[in-house]
């Protein structure tokens, strides 16, 4: 996890990855999905530098 994140980030990071695993997805792949998803909630909600186009 980077370390800019926040610790509610760092929160909603945990469960996507734990929310894979039990629906049987890979460990490697479950952290690369959350950090995705975690990524895409940042860029959307302005807590990153470069502006984000809704899709």
């Amino acid at each position: 996890m980077p370390s800019s994140w926040s610790s509610k980030r760092e929160r909603q990071y945990e469960h996507i990855k734990d929310s894979y695993e039990d629906r049987g997805v890979s460990e490697k792949e479950s952290e690369e999905r959350a950090a995705r998803t975690v990524n895409k909630e940042r860029a959307e909600h302005g807590e990153t530098k470069g502006p984000r186009k809704p899709a």
